[in-house]
């Protein structure tokens, strides 16, 4: 009776788990295996590297291409035909930003509690201002000790008479009005910036009749010079995808939506499946990368008039720049990185050189952000969940480059204009780079117009950011490569300061996963472990070992068959139990 009911119960098993599939059935050992061959050596390395090489080759192509085609002095459209294959290179990477920074952060967010989240917020925005204060003050040291700034190259009649009204305040409030978008539609494409307009006169407000007598005014006004120009602040708006909004919305949001648990899974896993879409695309674009990124560094050198004047010129502020980007990349991230990290930063550094020269050539920290997800996801193998979270907000606000190069740009010109700065005017700089670099999210081509505000801070002559302009599209790109590695690193360092709650949120998630197991499998399996062991020690052995006379096999046979019985005739009486209940529930009813 006992065998009857164990062929039973285990004929009912094997049709709830269904029929095996193909990757549980064994191989046939008469067919031949169809793995595919592991590669070793150089090819095995060229199969690893094989995207890091065809970036490389766009950037060495369009270089040598650019320097080959200028003595040819080619004519404006061709250079608009050589850049057009890199312009719409980048389209197609800026195309993906919007949704993988969306996707990514409502997902990443969610993925993890709203403590959590918090904690990771904190460490993430404390490490960008220590950076970013850390490379204004490089850049300060670098450039009072090389001191690149040369009276002789400055030019008077390059000055011009426009004072832009630049304030520090403007930019702060700018950058909160972006973050707290009233409108996350309009922030998709543009966003809120202070302007300065003429303040309108009380004689606006009379009648048609009154203008003649506006105009005579205004003329007699300006003939005896006295007309003063007030001017006032105005909110208005430009067009550019207000991208810290976003962030902001889709924190918010995926915090909140990780709370209400399994009734907003559909919606992370809908997210979730849009990230993997994207980064798909992704590893399909990264094959158009030699086209691309050489059209695009080869129409940047064509653009140049005299490239070799420009580079003797201000070559000095370039080898400044250029140092302290250098300084702080191989020596200052590779030491925090192995203090927090215990792991050789190098290696680390060597995963990210595709995504560095892909930010190099774009000189978009944005337009690189698809390549970093890839190649920190897929490459370096760090939490996703940090990831998602702490690279589009890095995108952002983290611009380690940017508060370098300010520094050094405004000392800079105040050192060609014969200006000597005091330690107030350092410290001024000091805080404004600061400041300003982690605003520059909500201004475009962000350097040179918050390199106004430094300049407006320290009262240095703000005509003289035009000498810089010739160079700006080469000292753009390597500051970019700062940003995007100190985006990079940041994300290793968060992730091992929070491995403790990374570890906790994984073994909840465990727990849970199995309180949602059925309770046909939780029963059977607290009665396989339920049941009759021999006494003695904890796991279940004899104290005495083998009996006399008996093999190992032989008592690993028999405790089989006993474990076997024993958890067919409990669960036999368990299901008897249940049949009993069920109908004398039903004798109730």
């Amino acid at each position: 009776r006992t065998m009857e009911r164990s062929g039973k119960f285990s004929d009912y098993l094997f049709a709830k788990m269904g029929p095996p599939t193909a990757t549980e059935l064994p191989p046939k050992t008469t067919e031949r295996s169809d793995a595919p061959i592991e590669l070793t050596g150089y090819r095995r390395w060229l199969s690893d590297n094989l995207m890091l090489l065809v970036t490389l080759s766009g950037v060495l192509l369009g270089v040598l291409l650019g320097l080959s085609l200028r003595p040819l002095h080619l004519h404006g459209d061709s250079i608009m035909l050589i850049s057009y294959p890199g312009e719409l290179f980048m389209r197609v990477l800026k195309l993906m930003i919007l949704p993988l920074v969306i996707s990514s952060l409502i997902a990443g967010s969610a993925s993890l509690n709203a403590k959590m989240n918090g904690k990771i917020a904190l460490r993430t925005l404390v490490y960008f201002a220590s950076t970013s204060f850390f490379n204004a003050a490089l850049g300060i040291a670098l450039v009072l000790l090389i001191h690149p700034g040369n009276p002789d190259l400055h030019n008077a009649d390059d000055r011009s008479t426009d004072r832009r009204a630049v304030n520090l305040l403007d930019s702060l409030l700018d950058l909160g009005r972006n973050v707290f978008p009233d409108n996350l539609f309009q922030a998709s494409i543009q966003q809120a910036h202070t302007v300065y307009l003429p303040k309108p006169s009380i004689l606006h407000a009379f009648n048609e009749t009154m203008n003649e007598t506006l105009v005579e005014a205004q003329r007699q006004a300006e003939e005896l010079g006295t007309e003063e120009v007030v001017l006032v602040r105005d909110v208005q708006y430009r067009s550019g995808t207000n991208t810290l909004g976003i962030v902001f919305f889709c924190l918010v949001f995926g915090t909140f939506l990780g709370t209400i648990g399994q009734k907003g899974q559909v919606v992370v896993d809908f997210f979730a499946a849009i990230f993997e879409v994207i980064m798909k695309m992704v590893t399909c674009v990264m094959w158009l990368t030699p086209v691309g990124i050489s059209s695009v560094i080869a129409g940047k050198i064509l653009s140049v008039d005299d490239l070799g004047l420009v580079m003797a010129q201000l070559m000095w502020f370039i080898v400044t720049v250029a140092l302290g980007v250098f300084l702080y990349q191989f020596v200052v991230m590779q030491a925090i990185y192995f203090v927090v990290v215990r792991r050789n930063p190098f290696k680390f550094y060597a995963g990210l050189i595709q995504a560095m020269l892909t930010a190099f050539a774009t000189a978009s920290t944005a337009a690189a952000l698809p390549i970093t997800f890839r190649c920190m996801n897929e490459k370096l193998r760090v939490d996703p969940r940090i990831t998602r979270f702490v690279l589009p907000i890095g995108c952002n606000i983290n611009m380690d480059g940017t508060a370098l190069y300010i520094a050094v740009a405004s000392i800079f010109i105040a050192q060609m204009s014969g200006m000597v700065l005091g330690f107030g005017e350092l410290l001024t700089v000091l805080l404004t780079s600061t400041a300003a670099s982690m605003s520059s999210a909500s201004v475009p081509s962000a350097a040179l117009v918050l390199l106004l505000v430094v300049l407006t801070a320290i009262d240095a002559p703000v005509q003289d950011v035009t000498l810089l302009f010739a160079v700006d599209w080469f000292v753009d790109r390597i500051r970019t490569t700062n940003n995007m590695l100190g985006d990079c690193y940041t994300a290793a360092v968060v992730e091992e300061l929070s491995r403790k709650e990374l570890m906790a949120l994984d073994a909840a998630s465990v727990n849970y996963q199995v309180s949602t197991l059925p309770s046909s499998f939780l029963l059977l399996f607290t009665v396989f472990l339920s049941q009759d062991m021999p006494a003695g020690t904890p796991n279940g052995h004899s104290p005495g070992g083998l009996l006399e006379g008996q093999t190992e096999l032989e008592t690993s046979s028999k405790c089989d068959m006993t474990m076997t019985d024993s958890v067919v005739v409990d669960m036999s009486a368990v299901m008897n139990n249940v049949n009993l209940q069920q109908e004398h529930s039903n004798r109730r009813v």
